[in-house]
């Protein structure tokens, strides 16, 4: 029986994986590999399409008359983004979760509820409000129109109080009575103690950032501010016909940061879930 479960997990595993090794056994090729018979792997591995992608400049395209930025803008775009926005989201999750866990207060309970009850209701459906709300305060094609949606979340904050609420309450009454204020008590005892959950927090926030599609692409109103998401087959479209294997240097420069940090970070993912009281 054992073996049967190993062998389905193993195939599972490789039918994950395959997507990844094509990508980069596609971005190791070249354009005659591309264009003739499929080969499963590169007959000569040509490392400087990477160096092709990374550096590739701006680009004037006749036929939309536009001119589209390089890769490294898309690319610092989303590096950026995707750190402001992760720093926001600790901050404004560690302090909901300490409120909705440490602090009594009229209706915390009821609020509480009420936040969880938003997690039943599609994200598409937030898109319109947001985007009304974006353009209404004039943030269009902006770095806070990338920013400020995704700084809040209900699912973190969820996350990260369910593991505020397994500390002892007794540290907390214990803090108050030498005089300990709250803020003081959170940074020194309960973040210390959260400190795998807030990892797995901080590598979910940047992916989700990192990953983001659909907002960056409607806010976004000039090439400039795009995303390499949305930016990528922009950044290569005046290549013309068979540079996928460019394209996939590209995106195989963009997933390295987060497979590297999940590699390394993957044991803090599984001790902060399982911390949390979450499972799946």
């Amino acid at each position: 029986m054992s073996i049967l479960i190993y062998t389905f997990l193993t195939l599972v595993a490789l039918y994950i994986l395959l997507p990844f090794y094509w990508m980069f056994a596609t971005a190791l090729k070249s354009p005659e590999e591309l264009i003739g018979e499929i080969t499963f792997f590169p007959k000569k591995l040509r490392f400087e399409n990477f160096k092709t992608a990374f550096t590739f400049s701006k680009i004037y395209i006749e036929s939309l008359d536009k001119e589209f930025p390089g890769f490294l803008v898309f690319y610092g775009n989303t590096v950026l983004v995707a750190i402001l926005t992760t720093i926001g989201t600790m901050v404004t999750t560690t302090l909901a979760a300490f409120a909705f866990a440490r602090l009594n207060f009229f209706g915390r309970d009821t609020i509480f509820a009420l936040l969880l009850a938003t997690m039943m209701v599609p994200g598409e459906i937030f898109i319109i409000t947001n985007y009304e709300t974006i353009s209404n305060l004039g943030l269009i094609d902006t770095y806070a129109a990338l920013v400020l949606p995704f700084v809040p979340s209900v699912f973190y904050t969820f996350f990260l109080r369910q593991t505020f609420m397994q500390i002892p309450n007794e540290l907390y009454l214990a803090a108050k009575v030498d005089g300990t204020c709250d803020f003081k008590y959170l940074i020194k005892v309960m973040i210390p103690m959260a400190k795998a959950t807030l990892t797995t927090i901080f590598i979910l926030s940047m992916m989700g950032t990192w990953n983001a599609y659909v907002w960056p692409n409607l806010v976004a109103g000039g090439e400039q501010m795009r995303l390499v998401s949305n930016g990528l087959m922009r950044s290569f479209s005046g290549l013309g016909p068979n540079n996928e294997h460019i394209q996939m240097a590209a995106s195989a420069l963009v997933s390295l940061p987060l497979l590297i940090a999940f590699i390394f970070l993957k044991k803090y993912i599984m001790r902060g879930v399982s911390r949390s009281g979450i499972k799946g």
